[in-house]
């Protein structure tokens, strides 16, 4: 039997981050430094206990679908702020409140030496509040307040140290370029509002049948499927999708903590939910669902090609991202969103743990976060060593592992697919998985195993381990806390170190979930009744009833460890294993023979690190176009039109002006002339008129 929830601690959940964010932001200079930290930590600590009480309420039946305060009501139209609370939101609550609780607790020694500490933690709060606002919506309204907030936080956090040009220009790109998806995520509920007449998700899914059968005006397009693309277009930008996936490697220029929170467990998954909250619409237009596969294709495979020539650590694992949720958006085109939120959490996971792990090496290297100025790290930082080896094992697909478990079934349901792109997806996701464990394992060789080439670091100069702000600061690397650290600073080189207890904890505590959650969670979330719990719908909110890739697929699942043992004879596990062997034999057996195969494919290597150009293409064609289009908007609309016009008029009013004043002489006489001469000419023209 259903129970609603309570209102009043489903408000606490979001409410406590943002109480913490306003203390430390407000009064951090009252509280201090402890004070800043203890009051955030203590809000996300409140807020992950709630959800986590607020999930097993879900788990026993429970849900919420009401109306909490409506702002404003305009005829039948409800501007409201209201809570959806079923077992996808649940999921998605703990899942973001566990690991911005990790990211705060390891931003106490991340941040240690920073001058903005209290205003970090003021606003990783305020963006675990913005990511709660928006997963816990009932309605388009607040899904739009919390997809711009967390846009809008995320801005201030990449561009943290705003005195550094390169972080400047990193905030403003993701910024202008999540504006550009954002403009067609609001085309898209703007014809939800105009056709379905409310912007309520339960109103609009009884209507999802109506509006399929509507076709765009003066067009022969389905309008559900012209308004999910423009959706999916939303979903593009804040989740990084080629081609608006240009954001995300730059947004590195943000501290170590904040591309766990963004880019792991949030901002980035933001799309995923919302069109996995949406599927009864996207389910009924088969078009929509074979462009959002077909992008996701592309995302997967291209951007994982990217990874390979990286030599920065953060943007390596930033090009993995990119890669997985192109996985997830794969999975969504084939009507899978169970498995794509199944992915999204144990991503959620490993890709925090990699991103941290990361960040405890950059440490460890007194801020050097270029690879090929690493090596042999293993005995120096045994903690960070072995959870990063659990996050690379879990990225890769190994069996028993989380990631194994989510990235597996997604290459079956695309499988099964027949929409029209899905034979390329497949090809993208089987080939990705070789791809991830050449970009993963190279990453990981490079760090910890192989020459110790701290000992005699090199100045690579601006390539693309190191960026210009880097020789500006006379360091080796560039520098998440916005001083370099050379390593010839105190002429000779640094000795690594493990990183304090507040760094390597929630290492090993997102470790574990990366390790056991995939065997513990797939049973339930992909062939069980994890998504019937608490749905506030008629139907389940994966309706999945025209694509039954996961109902062919439950045919086959014999449980988490028959899947694993299964998996021995599968292409994409010997795949997988052929990514590490050729990183193994590349990096640490024959390290000469990269170079030598850079020179061999000089061509596609200068793509590779050129980006495909996507950036050059952007400035070229879009930028300039832009600006183009604003001057000629500027000299021929503004100028020449309105300003003609309106200049024009005030000539025309002087010149008006400057005839009349010659009658206005201020002699009676000439008035009473004129009065008489105006009666004369009125008296002849009745007369005519009259004689007619």
């Amino acid at each position: 039997m259903s129970t609603t929830l309570n209102e009043n601690l489903l408000l606490a959940v979001p409410l406590a981050p943002l109480a913490g964010s306003l203390i430390a932001g407000l009064g951090g200079k009252v509280v201090g430094r402890k004070g800043s930290h203890r009051v955030t930590i203590l809000g996300v600590l409140i807020s992950f206990i709630l959800s986590a009480m607020v999930f097993a309420d879900v788990m026993h039946g429970g849900s919420y679908n009401a109306t909490v305060y409506e702002w404003m009501k305009v005829g039948s139209l409800k501007f409201e702020i209201g809570f959806l609370v079923d077992s996808l939101t649940a999921m998605m609550m703990c899942v973001v409140t566990f690991v911005s609780l990790m990211v705060h607790i390891y931003t106490i020694g991340y941040m240690a030496e920073d001058d903005g500490y209290e205003r970090f933690f003021s606003y990783i709060s305020l963006f675990t509040f913005s990511m709660l606002m928006l997963v816990m919506s009932n309605n388009f309204l607040q899904l739009f307040f919390g997809w711009e907030a967390v846009g809008l936080v995320s801005y201030l956090l990449i561009g943290f140290y705003f005195t550094r040009e390169s972080a400047i220009y990193a905030n403003m790109k993701a910024f202008l370029v999540n504006r550009v998806g954002d403009f067609g995520f609001l085309l898209g509920i703007g014809l939800i509002l105009a056709y379905a007449g409310s912007m309520n998700y339960g109103e609009v899914f009884a209507k999802r049948e109506a509006l399929a059968a509507l076709t765009f005006p003066g067009t022969q397009w389905g309008l559900l499927t012209v308004a999910c693309i423009c959706l999916f277009i939303g979903a593009m930008g804040k989740s990084a999708q080629f081609p608006l996936h240009v954001w995300l490697p730059d947004s590195m220029e943000g501290p170590t903590p904040i591309s766990a929170l963004i880019h792991a467990a949030t901002m980035v998954t933001a799309g995923i939910f919302m069109v996995s909250r949406m599927s009864p619409l996207f389910e009924l237009s088969d078009t929509a669902l074979s462009f959002i596969m077909v992008i996701g294709a592309i995302t997967a495979l291209f951007m994982g090609f990217l990874g390979i020539v990286q030599n920065d650590i953060k943007r390596v694992v930033a090009y993995s991202t990119l890669s997985q949720l192109g996985y997830m958006t794969v999975a969504l085109g084939a009507s899978a969103y169970s498995i794509s939120v199944f992915h999204l959490m144990t991503h959620a996971f490993f890709k925090a743990l990699l991103f941290l792990g990361a960040g405890s090496v950059i440490i460890g290297m007194h801020h050097d976060q270029d690879m090929r100025n690493m090596g042999g790290l293993r005995k120096y930082m045994p903690i960070t060593w072995i959870t990063s080896l659990v996050g690379s094992l879990a990225l890769i697909g190994t069996p028993f592992f989380a990631g194994f478990y989510s990235k597996d079934s997604i290459i079956d349901a695309v499988g099964l697919s027949h929409l029209p792109g899905s034979g390329f997806a497949y090809f993208s996701v089987v080939a990705s998985v070789f791809v991830t464990a050449l970009y993963s394992f190279r990453m990981y060789f490079m760090v910890f195993h192989g020459e110790e080439r701290f000992r005699h670091p090199k100045d690579y100069g601006n390539g693309n381990g190191h960026g210009a702000e880097s020789a500006a600061h006379g360091g080796n690397g560039h520098d998440d806390h916005g001083h370099g650290h050379g390593h010839d600073d105190h002429g000779h080189a640094h000795e690594p170190h493990e990183t304090p207890w507040v760094v390597w904890v929630p290492l090993v505590l997102l470790a574990i979930p990366s390790v056991i959650i995939g065997a513990i969670a797939i049973g339930p979330m992909i062939y069980g009744d994890f998504f019937s719990h608490g749905v506030a719908f008629d139907k389940v909110i994966f309706i999945g009833e025209n694509h039954g890739a996961v109902e062919e697929m439950s045919k086959e699942f014999h449980g988490w460890l028959a899947m694993a043992l299964h998996s021995v004879a599968s292409l994409p596990l010997w795949l997988a294993i052929a990514g590490v062997v050729t990183a193994w034999f590349l990096y640490l057996k024959r390290p000469d023979l990269p170079p030598v195969i850079r020179r061999a494919f000089g061509p596609i290597y200068t793509l590779l690190e050129n980006k495909y150009y996507m950036d050059k293409i952007n400035e070229v064609v879009f930028a300039r176009g832009a600006v183009a289009i604003g001057r000629g908007l500027w000299k021929e609309g503004d100028v020449v039109v309105i300003d003609g016009v309106v200049n024009g008029s005030a000539r025309f009013v002087g010149w008006f002006a400057s005839v009349i004043r010659f009658l206005q002489s201020g002699y009676i006489y000439h008035y009473a002339f004129a009065m008489i001469i105006g009666m004369l000419g009125l008296l002849t023209l009745f007369v005519t008129l009259g004689g007619k």
